[in-house]
């Protein structure tokens, strides 16, 4: 790390490690044992329990990013392990204290509106569901997740000789050769489908562990629990239920004409799940960059079109070596941007292989950065750790905000044009997929005793219910019967989905401003992204500009906005 990039300590000394649990355990009792007794001791103590916070949780960031850049490396395993395993378990409980601390203090009454009461709810919850035998099941648990990295990051195919990963492979069914795009989809769920019962037996083993977790903690069933786990104030599970019908409604009936000009366009009599990518006759497949540092510059310079601060942004990041962008075998799948709250700069991970999802994961994974280093001035790592419908507001919003500068990554105007319309697609067919594996995680939670063959089958008629009619699945039964083996969120971040629909909601209604008032939205963005998570999800929508609202009108509205941007880019 560079000397620039260390932070400011006033609680902890500079040369601090975490090889052990003693170098740590006396800063948690010098907190629990400070007096409280009014308001300028109680903020002060916020700001070093924030400090200690900071530290663990970037110490811990650094450990999971080693480790999922290279999921072969057993040093790093165990590194990320022994914290999980080790320091966590210990910090669990004084941080309870540390809870009953602060909400017991005689001066909370004088911390009371803003910006503490969204922090304050937080710890209420935190507080209500806590149980202290569900420390070491939790820890246990963590290890046991990253079982599905280390599974899927092994998976590899070989195609024309040449070993590949599974994303790499995946590249070949963009090509117009119809034989090949079947070879290699056949060949990437055949590898698939010889991990299929260990990752059966996975979900199993995690399912079961989740629901006593749950029920440990007084809840009927562990969708409640992470319901208040991760802190949903502002929505419910039948909100989620709702958004699923709206999508069902309004969303598959415009996939299936998307669907439906696409196997025109291809000239098939019949649209197969290999087709689903492919590139019309005569047309290559899109490849907007060259390598991971054309990548970069032209990502940079996309974001210096739409604001000279958000190119600057980028730059820090490369500058600072925040970055691990290329695939590459015992990498682990997928891609994220993991904030670091004490240096709050954060790090990019992604799996690129030069394609257009590659360049939409990087603006993605971009407007998290941005997200994290406009937040760093806030005090508390509570005012930074956000809820997930604001975090993935920030990124899906600048992927169809720079989508309006991609003549960086694509000079050819018709290339330009086909990009920007797959990405709207890809938009519509996202929104019925995140609906889909939302509404398969209610029923696996709310059916905690089910077997696979069960599941199985739940999943196929959730899936039917939200891939609309257009491709024909004949014959490939068993490969979609584990297409929810694919997503990475079910095993390592359960329940963590359904915000990708509603910001996708937010991100549709911020672009059509930027449509109109470019200017004025970027500014309404950043102030959105500046207040963190000191104000509700609702107020957070509203500075941005748009309404957080998944109801049905609301996204009858959004959906006839994109079809009639959809409709022009399908001119000729």
């Amino acid at each position: 790390m560079s000397e620039s990039l260390l932070a400011e300590r006033n609680f902890l000394p500079s040369d601090i490690e975490v090889s052990n649990w003693q170098q740590i355990e006396s800063y948690f009792k010098k907190l629990l044992d400070t007096p409280l007794n009014d308001l300028q001791a109680l903020k002060q103590w916020l700001r070093d329990r924030s400090e200690l916070e900071a530290f663990l949780q970037e110490d811990l960031g650094w450990r999971y990013i080693r480790m999922s850049c290279d999921t072969a490396n057993e040093e790093y395993a165990g590194a990320f392990n022994f914290f999980v395993g080790e320091i966590q378990p210990r910090i669990a409980p004084l941080s309870q204290q540390l809870d009953l601390k602060l909400l017991n203090s005689t001066a909370l009454p004088e911390l009371s509106g803003r910006p503490y009461e969204i922090m304050l709810r937080q710890v209420r919850k935190r507080v209500e569901i806590f149980r202290e035998v569900n420390i070491p099941l939790i820890a246990e648990l963590q290890q046991k997740e990253q079982e599905y990295s280390a599974i899927t990051g092994a998976m590899t195919v070989e195609v024309d000789g040449k070993e590949m990963t599974l994303q790499q492979a995946a590249n070949f069914l963009e090509q117009d050769n119809r034989e090949r795009r079947e070879e290699v989809y056949r060949k990437v769920f055949a590898r698939r489908l010889q991990d299929k019962d260990r990752l059966d037996e996975l979900m199993d083993d995690l399912v079961a562990r989740r629901d006593v977790i749950a029920r440990n903690a007084d809840f009927s069933n562990y969708r409640d629990y992470m319901f208040a786990s991760l802190g949903r104030f502002d929505y419910t599970p039948d909100d989620c239920l709702r958004f699923h019908d709206a999508i069902g409604k309004f969303v598959v009936s415009l996939n299936n004409e998307v669907e439906e000009q696409h196997r025109k366009e291809l000239g098939l009599d019949t649209l197969k799940p290999w087709d689903a990518v492919a590139s019309p006759k005569g047309q290559e497949p899109l490849r907007p960059f060259s390598s991971a540092e054309d990548l970069m510059a032209k990502t940079i310079a996309c974001f210096r079109d739409i604001d000279p601060f958000l190119g600057e942004c980028m730059i820090e990041m490369q500058q600072a070596g925040r970055l691990d962008l290329e695939s590459r075998k015992g990498k682990a799948p997928g891609g994220y941007n993991y904030p670091l709250y004490e240096t709050g700069l954060p790090f990019i991970f992604m799996n690129s292989t030069n394609t257009l999802r590659d360049l939409v994961t990087m603006v993605h994974e971009g407007g998290h950065a941005v997200q994290s280093i406009v937040d760093k001035p806030l005090d508390l790592v509570d005012f930074k750790n956000l809820p997930s419908e604001v975090a993935e507001l920030a990124s899906m919003s600048m992927e169809l905000i720079s989508m309006e500068h991609w003549q960086h990554f694509f000079s050819n105007p018709l290339e330009l044009k086909r990009a920007r319309r797959k990405h709207l697609e890809d938009v519509l067919k996202g929104l019925p997929w995140i609906a889909c594996v939302d509404a398969f995680q209610h029923w696996m939670y709310t059916h905690p005793g089910h077997r696979a063959g069960e599941r199985s089958q739940a999943w196929t008629e959730t899936y039917l219910r939200f891939s609309g009619h257009v491709t024909d699945w004949s014959g490939l039964e068993e490969i979609r019967s584990l297409l929810w083996q694919k997503q990475l969120h079910i095993y390592e971040v359960p329940f963590y989905y359904v915000e990708y629909g509603f910001a996708q909601l937010g991100a549709i209604a911020v672009w059509r401003n930027y449509r109109l008032r470019p200017a004025e939205t970027i500014r309404q963005y950043l102030d959105a992204l500046k207040l963190g998570y000191t104000a509700s999800i609702g107020e957070v929508y509203e500075k941005a500009g748009i309404r957080f609202d998944f109801s049905d009108d609301y996204i009858r509205e959004l959906t006839a906005f994109v079809r009639e941007e959809w409709k022009k880019l399908c001119e000729e």
